[in-house]
């Protein structure tokens, strides 16, 4: 029931603990490798309970997929990197590929 909760709290873990990451300085800042360490582990657990319904070929995907997008924009709009149009193409391309995938296995379950 809770399915794809579990998955939006992976993705949004992954991306928080992504950008802790960048912070951290390489793990020489206790505080932002703390929010690596908490936020990647509280993506895994909740993408392992998405698990037990979802296949693992469509929740891997919308997970890696919408999370590499929500990273580059977060990267983009906080701090700063490089953008063009390729960049927005590639993006429209990764999420559209975790929505043909989507389709591919029937829809939400």
């Amino acid at each position: 029931m809770y399915t794809f909760l579990f998955l939006a709290i992976a993705i949004v873990s992954e991306v928080i603990a992504s950008t802790f990451l960048k912070v951290s300085n390489g793990f020489s800042k206790w505080l932002p490798s703390l929010g690596v360490v908490i936020g990647y582990g509280v993506a895994f657990y909740t993408l392992s309970l998405a698990l037990q319904e979802l296949p693992l070929s469509l929740a891997y995907a919308i997970w890696a997929g919408v999370g590499t997008a929500l990273t580059a924009v977060i990267g983009i709009v906080i701090w700063k990197e490089h953008s063009n149009l390729k960049t927005f193409l590639g993006l429209a391309l990764i999420i559209g590929g975790t929505v043909v995938l989507n389709f591919a296995n029937g829809g939400a379950h």
